[in-house]
């Protein structure tokens, strides 16, 4: 009865449009009152332990780097360089998009922040040279899922909060999926440039080419210094994150002349606010998992999967159908946070490693940022381009192949993700 309880009053309650965080407190309540064991002053504790870690630290570093690269002028100077590097290419534009965005993965670590951010200078710069205005705003969409898959990411680090993986080796497991979806999407527009017969671009210049590269320079050196400096053991994740800070005031401030008092004074604002939802759903869905763990959810749940099968590729394929639905109706990270208690001891007892499901997991709710009724990007590329969400919806066809055909790969071959954390 608990079990119902729980379940279905969150389900109600995030139908009736309540936020996800305090559906989350209501339904634990809920069950803690049925139960009246344990007295409800555990759950003020519950919430706040939760928050007492040094690794969440870096979610409002990660997050203020990402609006301050918004504020810093670093977009235009990133897309000249590679709209030069591939200017004769047939259609380049679509390319010089994706490779962009994936640099700017590289800094941001948020969809939000590279859909927002690069969103409105793709759609045009494609408008401008042919694409029609639907796939140009599904390319813009699509290509804003690498940014949590290419490290750094705010949703791995909340994966290894949650789960007690090592945060760098669930960067350095991002890297090889993020290239394979990049890979990806190219070949989506290489189809597409085909199809419509586009006339090769402007000859390269090397000086044009040399100058935008000089300019560029001092933001294709921050991933970089930030990957480069966790993979060595330089700094900490977390430490990274404040580097990215650091590193993003400078460039923006003395190099690209961008940011001043006030820009610094609306990015800090705008991280307080998102910082404050994300961890207030932290604290909530710890609670929530907690009220699981009472329950004993995870071992009915490894007790239901353990009869249909002791495979864990076959686990790993059920769990993904799962997310890819969950994915469909709720926020990205409100999965994560309510799947993980209940999945990981499941996976983890038939030999699943915990990197590789985080990977695997993030990959996988990329497709619910990109699908209706809670694909966030598709709400802000839709205001920028006014295109109607259901005509974005054909041109998405494609790119929600790739997500999937990675995802396949990453359940079949987990060393596409292990294989870099091993090594290093």
């Amino acid at each position: 009865m608990e079990i119902w309880i729980l379940v279905l009053l969150l389900f109600a309650l995030m139908a009736l449009r309540v936020p996800v965080a305090m559906s989350l407190i209501v339904a634990s309540l809920a069950v803690i009152l049925y139960r009246g064991n344990p007295p409800t002053i555990i759950m003020s504790q519950v919430l706040t332990s939760s928050l007492n870690s040094f690794t969440l630290l870096a979610i409002p570093m990660f997050t203020l780097a990402a609006v301050l690269l918004n504020s810093s002028g670093v977009t235009p100077y990133l897309f000249n360089f590679a709209s030069n590097l591939l200017g004769k290419t047939r259609g380049s534009i679509g390319y010089v998009n994706i490779i962009s965005g994936s640099v700017f993965s590289g800094m941001s670590g948020s969809a939000v922040a590279e859909a927002s951010g690069l969103g409105r200078i793709q759609i045009k710069s494609m408008l401008d040279k042919g694409y029609s205005s639907s796939f140009a705003s599904a390319l813009a969409a699509s290509s804003a899922t690498t940014g949590p898959i290419i490290p750094p990411s705010v949703p791995l680090v909340v994966y290894g909060v949650l789960s007690g993986a090592s945060i760098s080796a669930l960067f350095l497991g991002g890297v090889i999926p993020g290239v394979l979806m990049t890979a990806g999407f190219l070949g989506v527009v290489f189809i597409y440039n085909r199809k419509n017969k586009f006339e090769p671009g402007e000859p390269l210049h090397l000086r044009s080419l040399s100058s935008s590269f000089i300019k560029s320079l001092p933001a294709l050196i921050a991933p970089v210094i930030i990957l480069g400096g966790i993979w060595f053991g330089v700094f900490s994740p977390t430490e990274a994150a404040a580097v990215a800070v650091l590193y993003v005031l400078f460039i923006g401030k003395f190099i690209y002349r961008h940011l001043n008092f006030e820009t610094v004074k609306s990015s800090l604002v705008e991280t307080t606010y998102t910082t404050a939802a994300i961890l207030f759903i932290v604290a909530a869905a710890n609670l929530y998992g907690w009220v699981i763990t009472i329950l004993q959810v995870p071992q009915m749940v490894e007790s239901i999967l353990t009869q249909i099968t002791d495979s864990p590729i076959v686990m790993l394929l059920i769990i993904n159908v799962i997310l890819l639905m969950l994915g469909c109706f709720m926020e990205m990270l409100a999965v994560m946070l309510i799947t993980v208690p209940v999945f990981l001891p499941v996976l983890t007892s038939v030999g699943v490693d915990p990197v590789h499901f985080g990977v695997l997991m993030t990959v996988n709710l990329m497709l619910g940022l990109l699908t209706p009724p809670f694909g966030i990007n598709l709400f802000i590329i839709q205001k920028i381009s006014n295109v109607p969400i259901l005509k974005m919806i054909k041109d998405l066809v494609p790119f929600f192949g790739v997500i999937l055909v990675v995802i396949l790969l990453l359940v079949f071959f987990p060393s596409i993700v292990t294989f870099l954390p091993n090594l290093l």
